[in-house]
């Protein structure tokens, strides 16, 4: 078993390569741009999954972003934003607290499904060591593809949220899927590094198994503290600066890109973040992923800010801008 506490660097790792977009341009239009080049699967009934944040979290994805990227994106003009209660007690353990929060961070420019609101469905884990099915909200089968746009930051106990965190704790459900994988030996919060990793990423697997194809990713990093969106108000202070959006169809490249990219910064822009990330073993959650066959962790990342062209990890993290703080608007 890999250890999660060891970044692992590009030239030891080995398999088929895969596709990584990036830009710099940290905006709906960015967003936009990237999104374009991943979303050919993405058709149907499309459920956006984001992280939509505690109340007045100054870190998420601003809803104006997402609401001017439905307005421009046609495939997205009747999207849904999904979500599933917490399982932890707070301001999104009920649907009804839940909508409350949804309404005061302005998530209301659009239709959010509290995808467990009606009850839980369970989906296959195909060769899972922790779990056979993995519990979700019911609603998820009313989709036919799934976009997943993830803010890319630390995590108090996963070490870094990616694509990966985004799904396998955002789309199982509250009180059954969520406790499954936080569970050990009767401890609701007992499991910690490779297992909580590894769980993480077989609930993730269930999920990507059911879209297939119809399922695309798009990480973006900035305001990245070392807390997780859940932490909401209390995150800790941002210190590494933002980098950028990258997308791709497969998710441990995506990841693994955005990981790659920190790795890539001075030792004083990174240093709080990988703390975090080593600390928590969250290297885990890619090794894990590439063990169950979810992706590759080695990718050419393209520069679609010029003309496509394949760009080095140094190059893209060359002229950083200090930490800016952006508010939602």
């Amino acid at each position: 078993m890999s250890d999660g506490s060891r970044y692992v660097p590009y030239e030891e790792r080995t398999g088929a390569e895969s596709i990584v977009y990036f830009t710099r341009d940290l905006s709906p239009a960015g967003i936009q741009n990237v999104y374009k080049k991943v979303n050919n699967g993405i058709t149907g009934k499309v459920a956006i999954k984001l992280h939509t944040g505690e109340p007045g979290g100054p870190n998420i994805v601003p809803p104006s972003w997402v609401k001017e990227l439905m307005e421009m994106e046609e495939s997205l003009k009747n999207a849904t934003i999904v979500e599933t209660n917490t399982f932890y007690d707070g301001d999104r353990y009920t649907t009804e607290s839940h909508r409350k929060t949804l309404a005061i961070n302005g998530w209301n420019f659009a239709p959010v499904d509290i995808m467990d609101e009606e009850g839980t469905i369970t989906l296959p884990v195909k060769n899972g060591k922790w779990f056979k099915e993995m519990s979700h909200g019911s609603h998820m089968l009313n989709y036919d593809s799934m976009f997943v746009l993830t803010h890319f930051k630390g995590h108090t106990m996963g070490g870094f949220g990616g694509s990966n965190k985004n799904i396998g704790i955002g789309c199982a459900d509250g009180r059954i899927g969520k406790a499954w994988i936080h569970a050990k030996n009767g401890n609701d919060w007992g499991v910690v590094e490779e297992e909580l990793m590894e769980k993480i990423t077989e609930s993730t697997k269930a999920t990507i198994d059911h879209f297939g194809k119809n399922i695309t990713y798009v990480n973006v990093m900035r305001n990245m503290s070392v807390s997780c969106d859940c932490e909401g108000v209390a995150a800790e202070p941002v210190v590494t600066p933002n980098v950028g959006i990258l997308a791709s169809t497969d998710i441990l490249a995506v990841d693994q890109a955005c990981i790659d990219l920190v790795y890539a910064m001075t030792e004083k822009e990174h240093r709080a973040l990988v703390e975090r990330i080593e600390t928590r073993h969250g290297h885990r959650q890619l090794s894990y992923m590439k063990e169950l066959g979810m992706g590759n962790d080695r990718y050419k990342l393209i520069d679609v800010d010029n003309n496509d062209m394949e760009i080095d990890r140094k190059e893209a993290v060359k002229d950083l801008k200090p930490f800016v703080k952006m508010q939602p608007k």
